[in-house]
């Protein structure tokens, strides 16, 4: 075949009105398949079709057509150039080349349809149909063809042991040129000299002739660079084959000869688990199977030079796998006897371990298949009972058996999770939970013996794959999701989430080996792909489960990777922001575990540090009021001195704001008046209230007191005023601490963290007493608390009240208060703030 294409393309442009000779589109004489071939070197089917040949009008020439069989449309329209290469291989297949990189085949039914359609191809050519290829693969240089006019043909050394050296380096020096490679392939097909060298061989080998047998190897490999399907054909026939991998067993540059034939005929043995009828059927599958070695095992690694040299190799074994699936999938006697045999209670352990080796190898065969073949094959297997023989297999004692009916249901999901779906919902219905084909699954993967868990990290994307919602069909009658997810639940997240809950039923893990802490980590990673896609299922379950208290013990695990397993669980419940998960945090006080993970760090600046952290600032800077009010209440004495971070001092800064608020409704509507005026229609519009406060005169008010709609006017404006002053000057101390603390943190470097608190093994006493009263952050006696003395809360006799307008492009109005950061950080630098004791009279402009 031409060299490989760097990118396939796809043929579209429409017929001059061409039918199918003779009208007949029953026709299966010439039914075949449109083929190009991709980057990696496999080829792509383009659909079935009627092939015809015709004169077309718009390319001004004849032209191949193939229409496909099911809607008429047109699937190739190619003119025949006078000058392209098209090669007839294997009496049923024509390849070309359309341009440098686009490769073109047609695959025919019968072999009849491809002669009439060769003979077409020659005859606009003018060319003789008994040729098996019609011109020079690339165009020959100035020198060639001279050459070319000097010498019809390439004539072959007489073929004797004698002259093996000089026929060796005829086919070297031939390799190079296309034209001589052409002529140095005529020659070998026209005088059968592949056998005469054959026979040589064997005269080698009697003889021991190893300086023969070199030379025969450096042939026989030249042959299959010349990259042609008569010659393979030869080759690769059951008289020559085993001799051509005699040959190759030669190697000179190998200081010993490899045992090839030895492997082929007494290692693998080819074992019929029900018996093949067809004698074509089963001669084509030893073909394959030795020319699949040949290509993997017996030829040495192809340079980049020759690697394109044997495309029509690749060819030669994909279409060889497609005709094997094809007469396979037709023959529903063989399907049949093989399933019945599968299920059958009475069929011994060896022989069945054969026959689901045989299926998992037949569905390998299958991936080769383009897409609508494969749609057909594993049609055909489901309608056969694939997925209840599988269940029937996966329930089997014998380890080798239900790996091999893995490896089959992991291509069944691959191709459509869907029908999997549909198939164990059914049968649910019939079966306990036990038996059912994912729980086996899910046991399968429990009990993986492997300590890299290689068959359970398989299992997990497998029953991800089910669970994934993004490929759950909805039609307008019934929702895949919500059937399948409430099955899923019911059914089968018992037998999931068992080998956890057995595990944490202590304050730490009561298995904690690497092997255990493996699984528990994939389980957990299922369990969070669950909480990111499945919304109200998972949540009802972990919370009548409590199963979020049982993965938080996890993070006392020895194993790293498996606490943060369990901490990545909690965050992405966290990042839900869902105040059904957060009462459930709460009413548990599940934040224990985590910052008893993060005392017991110490001063180690690791992932497991910087993860803890970031779930905290996650809290503080969403605003999350309950978990915010939750940890400062409860945790503030065991955080309070980790100062290398602003985190905590953040998240109590943020508590004290909500206090604020809650101990003064008044500051709360007083804020929502200002929220509703912060921004206008028009920068030079103003409203009646703001009206009335620029014109207010200032002999009229006094130092402190601000003014307020008389809509709104509450009895006493100090009621107001009094707790804004207190707030500001409140806020401004904050700020100065802040800044002190960021500034000795950039000149200290990161410090470490100094914790005061020490927490006992499993208790929760040394963190849950400090939401006593006495204790309590915003209790009298406690440190930060509004009324303590020398606290950033207390606010002197002799501190003036103060509070404070802003400007902003002409807008003006009362400041915000501080849990509007969200919205104003990035407007902070261009305010300007002014006090309002000052009285100055601001004019609008």
């Amino acid at each position: 075949a031409p060299d490989q294409p760097s990118a396939p393309t796809a043929i579209a442009s429409q017929s001059g009105g061409c039918g199918v000779a003779g009208g007949r589109m029953t026709d299966t004489r010439r039914r075949g398949k449109v083929y190009t071939l991709n980057e990696d070197r496999q080829w792509d089917d383009r659909g079935t079709g009627h092939v015809s040949s015709c004169y077309v009008e718009r390319l001004k020439g004849m032209s191949l057509l193939v229409r496909a069989e099911s809607d008429g449309s047109l699937l190739l329209e190619s003119k025949i150039n006078p000058n392209t290469a098209y090669q007839k291989q294997q009496d049923t297949l024509i390849v070309w080349s359309e341009a440098e990189n686009y490769d073109l085949a047609l695959s025919f039914q019968e072999k009849a349809g491809c002669d009439e359609i060769w003979e077409k191809i020659c005859q606009v050519q003018g060319k003789d149909p008994s040729v098996d290829i019609t011109q020079d693969l690339v165009d020959e240089s100035e020198e060639e063809r001279f050459d070319d006019m000097s010498s019809p043909g390439l004539e072959l050394p007489s073929c004797e042991l004698s002259r093996l050296e000089e026929i060796a380096e005829l086919v070297a020096s031939s390799l190079p040129s296309p034209l001589r490679r052409e002529k140095l392939a005529l020659a070998l097909e026209n005088e059968g000299y592949i056998k005469k060298l054959l026979e040589i061989f064997h005269v080698c080998e009697d003889l021991e002739n190893i300086e023969g047998l070199h030379h025969l190897y450096e042939i026989i490999k030249g042959i299959f660079l010349l990259n042609r399907t008569a010659l393979f054909e030869v080759m690769f026939s059951e008289e020559c084959i085993m001799d051509v991998i005699g040959c190759l067993e030669y190697d000179p540059s190998l200081s010993q000869s490899r045992k090839h034939r030895e492997f082929l005929t007494k290692t693998a043995k080819f074992k019929e688990v029900i018996p093949i009828s067809d004698p074509e059927l089963k001669q084509k599958i030893h073909q394959t199977y030795r020319v699949q070695y040949i290509q993997d095992m017996v030829l040495p690694t192809p340079s980049v030079f020759e690697e394109n040299m044997l495309s029509t190799l690749h060819s030669f074994i994909f279409f060889n796998k497609v005709e094997i699936v094809g007469m396979l999938q037709e023959d529903e006697k063989f399907l049949t006897d093989l399933f019945a045999q599968l299920t059958d209670e009475a069929t011994d352990e060896e022989k069945r371990q054969e026959l689901v080796n045989f299926l998992k190898e037949f569905c390998a065969f299958s991936q080769t298949l383009q897409p609508q073949n494969r749609d057909a094959f594993f049609k055909t297997l489901s309608n056969m009972g694939i997925l209840p023989a599988l269940e029937v297999i996966l329930g089997m004692d014998d380890a080798q058996v239900r790996s091999a009916a893995t490896d089959i249901f992991s291509y069944l999901v691959e191709y459509n999770p869907s029908m999997v779906r549909e198939f164990v919902m059914q049968e649910a219905q019939q079966n306990d939970d036990d038996i059912l084909l994912i729980n086996l699954i899910i046991e399968h993967m429990i009990c993986d013996t492997d300590p890299e868990l290689g068959g359970a990290v398989l299992l997990m994307g497998l029953l991800r794959t089910l669970v994934d919602p993004e490929n759950m069909l909805a039609t307008a009658n019934k929702t895949e999701k919500t059937e399948f997810l409430g099955f899923f639940y019911k059914h089968c997240m018992h037998v999931l989430t068992a080998p956890l809950l057995a595990n944490t039923t202590e304050d730490k893990p009561s298995k904690d080996d690497f092997q255990t802490a493996q699984l528990l980590a994939l389980i957990l990673e299922l369990l969070t792909f669950c909480v990111e896609h499945h919304t109200y299922h998972i949540k009802n379950y972990i919370i009548n489960k409590d199963i979020l208290r049982r993965v938080l013990v996890l993070m006392a695990s020895k194993h790293a990777f498996l606490a943060l397993c369990a901490l990545r669980f909690k965050r992405k419940i966290i990042g839900l922001k869902d105040e059904f998960y957060n009462r459930y945090i709460m009413k548990s006080f599940l934040f224990e575990p985590v910052v008893k993970a993060f005392l017991n760090n110490g001063s180690r600046y690791n992932l497991m540090n910087s993860a803890i952290i970031e779930m905290f600032e996650f809290i503080r800077v969403e605003d999350i009021k309950s978990l915010t009010a939750h940890v400062i209440e409860n945790y503030w004495k065991a955080l309070e001195d980790v100062d290398y971070v602003q985190t905590f001092k953040g998240l109590k800064l943020r508590f004290e704001q909500q206090r604020e608020r809650q101990d003064n409704p008044k500051l709360d509507s007083m804020r929502s008046i200002l929220r509703n005026h912060r921004y206008r229609r028009d920068a030079r519009t103003l409203e009646d209230e703001e009206e009335m406060w620029f014109n207010t005169d200032e002999d009229d008010m006094e130092d402190g007191e601000a003014v307020v709609p008389p809509s709104d006017k509450p009895k006493n404006d100090e009621d107001i005023m009094d707790p804004i002053s207190k707030f500001m000057e409140r806020k401004k101390l904050k700020e100065s601490e802040e800044k002190e603390v960021l500034l000795k943190t950039n000149l200290s470097g990161r410090q470490s963290p100094s914790f005061k608190l020490s927490f006992s093994s499993g208790t929760k006493s040394n963190l849950t007493s400090q939401s006593s009263a006495s204790n309590l952050p915003g209790s009298p006696g406690s440190p930060g608390s509004p009324g303590s003395p020398g606290s950033p809360g207390s606010v002197s006799k002799s501190t003036s009240q103060m509070a404070a307008i802003t400007t902003k492009g002409g807008l003006v109005g009362l400041v915000d208060y501080p849990d509007d950061d969200e919205e104003d950080d990035e407007d902070e630098d261009k305010e300007e703030t002014l006090p309002l004791s000052k009285k100055a009279k601001l004019e609008s402009s």
